[in-house]
């Protein structure tokens, strides 16, 4: 009797969460590290080219030049003008590094790239030492310098990584729960017989995500005492940032019925937006994939305005698309409250 009682609750619990979505979740977290494993850069894989900037103006050494020529599968060139134009291609991510001649050390080479310890530098060091190896057998190396554009240290270099996380936190896991909270308590519906308006609820909850975004990221700057380098710019894309993802997850609470579909919906959608976002700079796949994500948007902004002395006014395409993309989302909310979608 006592094991048939047991069973039954087993049973029942595994239909909830089954009716819930939770048992989804369990499914999707493996198949998501799966796949993103697979688009992680395999350290016994081929190494794919590493695109290099050279200034035509500058005189490199003839074995050098040989050896790059020689080496089409491993190293792609391109001059540049300038040291200049090799900074906006790196900004752009169009060049992994630029060659200079060295001052200190006549007749080697030294590397600027984004950051020091990231996939492309480590490819191109690695390639350079093959080279060398190749050409002249022993002797010094022929890279003998590396600075890096990302300016600070590694909290600093962080910390984009971490507000993308307290951002998508937010509007991914505690509004749609929320929301769907209201929904399942039937509240939504007891406060739509008053007369506030649906566009005055969203409203509302519109600005609590993105007060609660804003303070996130405020009591971070307080504890760690980082002060980014155009206070504007930086603020503005924490704004729109944080209209984005807060109209994203009022759209994805409606979608739920309850709060703890809810969770595993948000859970599904956090997890792909962080991490290839987050690790675009460790895997050159996930570099192509990233962008493709509104998450991406973001990130590299708040990258670009902390490390790499970036301005807005070269980001348009970003802020715009996050602002149009809230937008939809506030309207697709508004469109499934006036049907009272799953209330």
């Amino acid at each position: 009797m006592m094991m048939r009682n047991i069973l039954v609750l087993a049973f029942n619990d595994l239909g909830i969460a089954l009716k819930n979505k939770t048992f989804f979740l369990i499914l999707f977290i493996p198949l998501f590290v799966f796949v993103s494993l697979n688009l992680v850069d395999r350290a016994d894989s081929d190494s794919s080219k590493v695109k290099i900037g050279l200034i035509q103006h500058d005189a490199y050494a003839p074995e050098i030049t040989r050896s790059v020529n020689a080496a089409e599968k491993l190293v792609e060139v391109t001059w540049v003008q300038d040291e200049k134009e090799g900074v906006r291609l790196l900004k752009e991510h169009k060049l992994d590094g630029v060659l200079s001649g060295n001052e200190k050390a006549p007749g080697s080479l030294a590397l600027l790239v984004l950051k020091k310890d990231s996939l492309h530098t480590i490819a191109i060091v690695q390639n350079f030492s093959a080279l060398q190896k190749a050409a002249e057998g022993s002797g010094p190396d022929w890279i003998t310098g590396i600075k890096s554009l990302h300016q600070g240290g590694v909290q600093r270099e962080t910390l984009p990584t971490w507000i993308l996380m307290l951002v998508l936190l937010i509007g991914f896991i505690i509004l749609p729960a929320q929301v769907a909270e209201e929904k399942e308590k039937k509240l939504l519906i007891a406060l739509l017989q008053t007369p506030i308006h649906e566009v005055q609820w969203l409203i509302a909850k519109l600005i609590l995500g993105m007060v609660l975004i804003i303070t996130a990221v405020l009591f971070l700057h307080l504890l760690g005492k980082f002060g980014p380098v155009h206070l504007f710019d930086y603020i503005a894309f924490i704004v729109v940032g944080s209209y984005c993802f807060s109209a994203y997850g009022i759209f994805l609470g409606f979608l739920c019925r309850n709060q703890a579909s809810a969770r595993t919906l948000g859970v599904i959608f956090y997890l792909p937006h962080l991490l290839p976002s987050a690790m675009s700079d460790v895997s050159q796949k996930l570099t192509a994939v990233a962008p493709l994500l509104p998450s991406y948007q973001l990130y590299q902004p708040l990258q670009s305005i902390l490390l790499e002395d970036g301005r807005m006014a070269d980001m348009t395409f970003d802020w715009v698309y996050l602002f149009l993309l809230g937008s939809l989302m506030f309207y697709l909310s508004y469109l499934l409250m006036k049907r009272r979608w799953l209330m």
